[in-house]
């Protein structure tokens, strides 16, 4: 966790800016509902979104420091994402500390996303941009599909490879690249330059939820932010066990879907299956595939000529690779 640390220090200036923004559209005379932004944005979160849109309008030329403004748009719509799905999953935690659910209910929780979701929108329209809301209402129509894919995956254990990249690539990875081509989009691009910045968010979004996966199964509470296996304990079947499981004949797939779908098991049976998939190498393995994607996200970039921000970009870029949380 030091080195991630080391390496997101030289962004500190970019998270002070958007952090900063980030307080000055949750203000409303509901208390409750203020109460439930400021826990759930002002936390612990990475800042990735909005700090990929800032990014991704500076290689394009953008210089006015409005653009931090506008980046809360990308951290509301993912907060807004992360409220209804821990409800949606029952979750007790969320970036080190209890989820809005826990605090105030379900309701409450649902009722504080789809606050951000408006507040997202208003911000969205004050950019004067209409290309800019339709990325963004695209961005969000697959984040929801996504969201309906995961549920009807729960307890899958066939789900293909392809099936769960589908997910991934509609819950994750569409708003990262929505936060890029809205950053080209912001500095008046040309839209050749909007596409790249695309593909370069879609790809890394892509490399950053596998790693986020494997993190589920090889590391640990402190570092991750939330309960390991979470997901498996939700019955979502991510990459590393789909992997894992091709090892395995189809009737002892099968035996394992009917004993944890139908909680036949306990915490111990959670705590040996985490640990045979950690001893079956399956980090490097995902890894690999992680990084497959953040090449092709790096050369996405090549239309850009060479600069600091470019550089700061791969940077990122690279780092999702290496992270421990």
């Amino acid at each position: 966790m030091d080195s991630d640390r080391r390496f997101l220090s030289q962004f500190e200036p970019y998270f002070e800016a958007i952090n900063q923004a980030l307080t000055r559209p949750l203000s409303t005379h509901v208390p409750m509902i203020e109460d439930i932004a400021h826990h759930s944005v002002l936390g612990k979160g990475k800042r990735f979104r909005p700090l990929l849109f800032v990014l991704s309008a500076q290689i394009c030329g953008y210089g006015s420091s409005d653009v931090y403004h506008f980046s809360t748009i990308f951290e509301y719509l993912h907060t807004a994402s992360l409220l209804h799905d821990d409800v949606l999953d029952n979750a007790e935690m969320r970036r080190k500390k209890p989820s809005a659910r826990n605090i105030w209910g379900n309701p409450a929780a649902v009722l504080g996303g789809d606050y951000l979701y408006a507040r997202a929108s208003a911000v969205a329209l004050e950019c004067d941009r209409p290309e800019i809301v339709k990325v963004l209402n695209e961005a969000a129509t697959r984040m929801v599909e996504g969201q309906f894919l995961e549920l009807a995956h729960t307890h899958d254990w066939h789900i293909s490879k392809e099936q769960y990249v589908e997910i991934i690539i509609s819950k994750t990875a569409e708003l990262m690249a929505a936060a890029c081509a809205c950053g080209g989009l912001l500095a008046g691009a040309e839209s050749t330059a909007v596409e790249h910045l695309r593909e370069f968010g879609l790809n890394l979004g892509i490399a950053f939820q596998l790693i986020d996966d494997t993190l589920d199964y090889t590391s640990c509470e402190e570092e991750f932010g939330k309960p390991v296996g979470k997901d498996l304990r939700e019955g979502k079947i991510t990459l590393p066990l789909i992997y894992s499981l091709m090892d395995l004949s189809e009737a002892e797939v099968s035996g394992l879907e009917e004993r944890f779908k139908n909680r036949k098991v306990n915490d111990t049976d959670y705590v040996d299956l985490i640990a045979k998939v950690r001893g079956t190498g399956i980090h490097d393995r995902v890894r690999s595939e992680a990084k497959r994607y953040s090449d092709k996200g790096a050369g996405s970039l090549d239309y850009f000529p060479g600069s600091p921000v470019k550089e700061a970009l791969l940077a990122l870029n690279g780092y999702v690779i290496e992270r421990s949380f």
